[in-house]
């Protein structure tokens, strides 16, 4: 629930150094913002790619630039330069460079909790929401409509999920091609966040399917790994075409969140023992 309350970047709930930069955190209940600074010279591509194990920046951005300029490409070469004391909005895809001899300073609130946080670490075992999607029928999708459309259509369904993924704090941890690996740290966030991609990518003409379970899960770098990942991946098996399929366990974290499920049945999960009953999630009503 809301409540009146304040923090102070001089007192933020996380200091995180990068490279040529530096953000400092702060929670106010389920929203996350970020003071950063990125000094003269930095560049995405060449500071934090590294870090985020990835050839551009997969994170979408809001936020405020208090001052100092940045220089954005996206992948498909669109280019904008933000000057201090605008709003500005960056979708994933891109690199970033800091413009001229004065630090960039931002205040960011979508991507806040996840920039600079990266593969490498030690391996910590945590209990997480595990989400796997993938888009039904996808072979024969792009057998009907070609390379170059099947390609466009993929580029935009990821960029969709990802804003998704950010919006509803997840961590994205693999792409299997044409679906999603995430972990979530609330069951509750990782159901609506599937019913939300469900959604999204019916507006796109497609469907995906869906599989949540909650359970221990070893991150080691950048992969996530354990029993609970791969029941995820025999949930998802499980669902048909729009369907968001969640294990018991799931189920039972999701009471007082306003969120309906339905028995879908009891099913024999490839690699693991004894039936398992599933439940279907029920998209809230307009």
């Amino acid at each position: 629930m809301p409540r009146l309350q304040f923090k102070t970047f001089a007192e933020p709930d996380e200091d995180r150094p990068f490279p040529l930069g530096n953000g400092r955190i702060v929670s106010l209940g389920e929203t996350t913002v970020g003071l950063a600074r990125w000094e003269p010279g930095w560049r995405w591509t060449t500071h934090l790619a590294p870090i985020a194990g990835t050839t551009s920046c997969q994170v979408h951005h809001l936020g405020y630039a208090i001052s100092g300029r940045l220089r954005v490409e996206m992948d498909d070469g669109q280019t904008i330069e933000i000057p201090p004391d605008s709003a500005y909005e960056i979708p994933a895809g891109h690199d970033a460079s800091v413009v001229g001899d004065e630090p960039f300073v931002t205040l960011e609130w979508t991507s806040a909790r996840v920039v600079g946080i990266g593969p490498e670490g030690p391996s910590e075992r945590v209990l997480a929401t595990v989400l796997f999607t993938d888009i039904v029928d996808s072979t024969a999708a792009l057998e009907r409509m070609g390379d170059e459309a099947w390609r466009m259509l993929l580029n935009d369904h990821n960029r969709r999920m990802r804003d998704l993924l950010n919006g509803f704090r997840g961590r994205e941890i693999d792409t299997t091609g044409d679906g999603f690996l995430a972990v979530f740290d609330s069951a509750s966030r990782a159901v609506r966040c599937g019913l939300a991609m469900v959604q999204a990518a019916r507006d796109m003409g497609i469907s995906i399917r869906v599989g949540v379970h909650t359970g221990e899960v070893e991150l080691i770098g950048g992969d996530a790994r354990g029993v609970a990942v791969h029941a995820a991946a025999r949930v998802l098996s499980s669902a048909g075409a729009d369907e968001v399929f969640v294990s018991s366990t799931t189920r039972d974290l999701l009471d007082g969140s306003g969120l309906a499920v339905e028995e879908a049945g009891s099913y024999q999960l490839k690699g693991l023992t004894g039936e398992r009953r599933l439940y279907r999630a029920v998209a809230p009503s307009a």
